[in-house]
């Protein structure tokens, strides 16, 4: 099959690798539809390099059941399935807790198991979704970006009425805005550097907008709700600079959730830092999607929302590519000559492919693809 392999910092191929094939009774082979580009695959390539050299690269995804193990119940070939890329060990302490997100050996297909950027992947069953007759493989395809954004509202204690602020509109704040909406925020402020993007969060559910590039963030936000501050802010940009700026925005007693990772050292001026001890703030980190019992209640409620209409990924995606695109694809991303959001592959060879440009990333913008 076709594949896209990372061997080293910015040295991904396209190029034939062996197909899976069942080894266990519980092996799920996929037939790859669609596979989205995830701000940590950009990271991993820019800089970062592989896990194992040669591994085939992807994580998000959706399909159709090719072949399954002897083992294998409540799943048939033919259906239609995303999957948790995700693996728990099950063994250390905080598996035994039930708190795998915080597993000690957690991983991801993509680094020690081979990816979705391929004709097929494999997984263990248990961590196969069937997917709803409505629910098509371009939405699918983010269901995994959206748990990872539901784990971090579970994470907080937002109560209906609350006031929100998403900090970063790239795909994982699109999808905040629209989880702060389910979790019942009666108001939400989105914050990005480019109008493109908060165009989209306006018609993704966003109340308010705001350009941080006109004034910063906290103040243009204290004009708007009349000095209160929001209940709770959700850091999704991943950028040293709104990683200081976002403890500026909640009120005393509020709430910080981190779902963005910088990949650089963050430097906090004293005036945002005493924010966290003055307005007696709690702060979350948010790692992966994963709760008890395995994959959690994050994927069963983002396809359930996505089914609703209630999730709604169709504006976030700019680009609907052929996988044999992905090396060019990947270089013009870092070197930021094409503007995305959420960037589709599609490897089933002869699949027509689109390009759509709705909410589009600025060039230059410093927030991540997510």
């Amino acid at each position: 099959m076709k594949a896209l392999n990372l061997y080293g910092v910015q040295d991904i191929r396209f190029e034939e690798t062996p197909e899976p094939v069942i080894e266990k009774e519980d092996d799920v082979i996929i037939k790859v539809k669609a596979v989205g580009i995830c701000g940590s695959d950009i990271s991993r390539f820019k800089k970062l390099g592989p896990y194992v050299e040669g591994m085939t690269f992807g994580h998000e995804f959706a399909g159709e059941v090719a072949e399954i193990g002897s083992g294998v119940t409540g799943i048939k070939v033919g259906d239609r399935v995303a999957a948790c890329p995700t693996y728990a060990c099950g063994k250390c302490e905080s598996c035994r807790k039930g708190e795998p997100s915080q597993c000690e050996k957690l991983t991801v297909i993509g680094a020690r198991h081979p990816g979705a950027y391929a004709e097929y992947v494999k997984l263990p069953s248990e961590h196969i979704i069937v997917l709803p007759d409505n629910v098509d493989y371009d939405t699918a395809a983010l269901i995994e970006p959206s748990s990872v954004v539901a784990h971090g509202f579970y994470r907080t204690n937002i109560k209906p009425g609350a006031e929100v602020a998403i900090v970063g509109c790239g795909s994982i704040g699109l999808l905040a805005v629209q989880w702060a909406k389910i979790f019942g925020a009666k108001k939400v402020y989105a914050i990005d550097i480019d109008d493109n993007k908060l165009k989209t969060a306006k018609e993704l559910g966003a109340d308010e907008v705001i350009n941080s590039l006109e004034k910063p963030p906290h103040e243009q936000l204290l004009e708007l709700n009349h000095g209160r501050g929001v209940d709770l802010a959700v850091e999704s940009a991943g950028s040293p600079i709104t990683s200081a700026q976002v403890f500026a925005l909640p009120k005393k007693g509020g709430e910080v959730v981190f779902m963005g990772i910088p990949y650089a050292d963050i430097t906090i001026e004293r005036f945002y830092f005493e924010k966290i001890v003055r307005n007696e703030l709690s702060i979350y980190g948010s790692w992966n999607a994963l709760s008890a019992p395995f994959p959690g209640k994050e994927w069963e409620s983002t396809v359930h929302y996505m089914s609703t209409g209630q999730i709604n990924v169709k504006p976030m995606i700019s680009h609907t590519l052929e996988l044999s695109q992905g090396p060019e694809t990947f270089k013009q991303i870092i070197n930021r000559e094409i503007d995305a959001v959420k960037v589709l592959f599609y490897p089933e060879i002869g699949k027509e492919p689109t390009t759509t440009t709705t909410g589009a990333m600025a060039k230059g913008s410093s927030v991540g693809l997510g």
